[in-house]
């Protein structure tokens, strides 16, 4: 069984037991009974199953190659090279978990493997301690350490007493593979990752055994696969293949936290705008409580008037095509910092609603101090000036929407200059529905009062220019002398250059040259298996147990690296 363990194989032992009549009916009544108890049901099945899996004779046992799916090391490559941090929790042995770590690149041969799996606490405590020390001494000299531990260890990791020291070694770790888990500890060790780390979880699974973890992290994401539905119906996302969540992280990850953040910051820009300037008034009108927009047009701003840019933000934008997202995964990196939504970012978008305020309130009130604003010599009223404000204010912020996009589409084009169409055809025809409909008495007339001054169409071109000057310098400034790497790229496709530059530095990380004087080689099979009696007491005079190993003392090559050397998806030759 080690030896098809060693080999990167799942295994079965096949045994049997002959029950007469008696003992069975005896059994099965117990077993019905326990199966409907309102209480205490799992602990009563589990008690009649120990009535029956005993004294049973060995059959045999079964190695199943369980076949990685297709692209499954690069996308893990990928998501290590995008700051991912990945963690395997898995039911298989330990030796099986290793060999496929290796086999689909998650851990180094290389790579020093730290290993808990003792089965006592003070045990565990020692192995700890030794972990955290060769950990420290590992990261000093910049090697990338993985950490192996198995589901005996792992129950007394995760009580109060080892919790902290655990995690603190887990995070610190390049990988980490959890062997032998219960599906209770696979969802237990998503939410303490969650407590400690203070980072978003991801849970991938496509089995029954990671419902649990799915629902436990962040982010739950299933797997069609053979053994059911379970895992996908349980999730947040459900995809096809391993595969797949190389674009569901790199791609639509990418952009969606992009959008999100674009449309929440644009959000409260666009609203101060507008609902500060009543302050502005309130300060010139001495707080009498009077308001300067008539209340419908008020009403329908986030409705009608400032309702599609986001929207187009939200859906359309893009910030890098998907080809460039999944060929530098290290641009993920750069979402994970939020750079984009911090503190000073969300911050600097309400000042600059501020100042859109101010600009937008004082300018058309300075340009109307004038009072004659017809050649009929006729003076503006309250709600002329307010029109005039709401106008500049529906302007200034769909051409701040049109600032922020980076992939513009047809969508866009619709989204800014259709709302500022629409805000010039609902007063239009707001003018003039009184008294047709009784709303908006003091609205009639208003479009013929405002078109017809000149006064009106300068502050439309004058006010969204002066406003919106600043936010155009200083994007330019940024972009010449402070470009991110991912705007370097996105640089590279609008002028149509490869970011050759890019691909060259930032590969996702990969083992395979570790592994090329093996892919000469033609794998053989092997042949002879040790006896079990034999191999169990040479097993316990061994050191390296755990470990593949070469089956020939010191030979040049190991059979597991050349196992490792051929994709697990491809058919392999046979051997002589």
């Amino acid at each position: 069984m080690d030896e098809f363990a060693r080999i990167g194989l799942r295994t079965l032992c096949i045994a049997f037991r002959r029950l007469d009549r008696s003992f069975y009916e005896q059994w099965a009544a117990k077993y019905y009974k326990a199966s409907i108890a309102i209480t205490d049901r799992s602990e009563l099945l589990d008690e009649t199953y120990e009535m029956i899996e005993q004294d049973l004779d060995l059959v045999g046992a079964t190695a199943i190659e369980d076949k990685l799916q297709d692209e499954v090391p690069q996308t893990i490559a990928n998501m290590l090279a995008a700051g991912i941090s990945v963690w395997v929790l898995t039911g298989d042995k330990q030796e099986t978990a290793i060999n496929i770590g290796l086999s689909c690149r998650l851990i180094n041969p290389e790579q020093t493997q730290l290993i808990i799996n003792g089965t006592n606490l003070d045990v565990i405590r020692d192995q700890l301690f030794e972990c955290s020390s060769q950990l420290k001494n590992e990261i000093a000299v910049g090697r990338e350490v993985a950490l192996i531990v198995t589901g005996k260890a792992l129950e007394s990791l995760l009580t109060v007493q080892c919790q902290k020291e655990f995690f603190e070694i887990a995070h610190k770790s390049s990988s980490v593979i959890c062997c032998r888990v219960s599906p209770w500890q696979k969802a237990e060790v998503v939410r303490l990752a969650k407590a400690f780390t203070k980072h978003i979880t991801l849970a991938i699974g496509d089995g029954a055994n990671d419902v649990g973890m799915i629902q436990a992290a962040d982010i739950g994401v299933g797997i069609f696969g053979v053994e059911g539905r379970q895992a996908a119906c349980s999730s947040d996302y459900a995809i096809a293949q391993f595969r797949f969540l190389n674009k569901l992280l790199l791609v639509h990850g990418a952009w969606s936290f992009n959008r999100i953040t674009k449309v929440i910051l644009y959000s409260f820009y666009k609203n101060i705008c507008l609902y500060v300037i009543q302050f502005w008034f309130g300060i010139v009108s001495g707080f009498s409580g009077q308001i300067i927009f008539d209340r419908w047009t008020m009403a329908l701003y986030n409705v009608a008037f400032s309702a599609a840019p986001p929207f187009a933000l939200g859906l359309f934008e893009r910030n890098m095509s998907s080809r460039n997202c999944l060929r530098l995964p290290v641009l993920y990196k750069e979402t994970q910092r939020s750079s984009t939504f911090d503190k000073v970012t969300f911050l600097m978008w309400i000042l600059n609603g501020i100042f859109h305020s101010i600009i937008l309130f004082w300018i058309p009130l300075l340009a109307f101090q004038s009072d004659i604003v017809y050649s009929s010599g006729k003076t503006a009223n309250i709600l002329v000036v307010g029109n005039t404000i709401y106008t500049c204010v529906v302007i200034t912020v769909c051409l701040k929407a049109g600032l922020e996009h980076t992939a513009w589409t047809i969508f866009s084009h619709l989204a800014i200059w259709g709302t500022i169409g629409l805000w010039f055809a609902f007063l239009t025809a707001y003018s003039h529905v009184y008294p047709t409909i009784p709303v908006g008495p003091d609205m009639v007339g208003m479009d013929t009062a405002c078109f017809s001054s000149p006064v009106f169409w300068l502050l439309l071109i004058l006010v969204p220019v002066v406003a919106l000057t600043r936010d155009f310098v200083w994007k330019i400034i940024r972009r010449t002398y402070s470009l991110t790497m991912r705007e370097q790229v996105m640089l590279c496709e609008q002028i149509g250059v490869e970011p050759e530059p890019f691909l060259q530095m930032f590969q996702p990380r990969s083992y395979d040259n570790g592994f090329q004087e093996v892919r000469g080689l033609r794998l053989f099979r092997r042949q002879n298996f040790v006896s079990p009696a034999s191999n169990a007491s040479l097993l316990s005079h061994r050191g390296d147990h755990g470990y593949a190993f070469s089956q020939v003392e010191h030979g040049r090559f190991t059979q597991t690296d050349i196992v490792r050397a051929y994709h697990s998806t491809e058919a392999k030759p046979m051997g002589n």
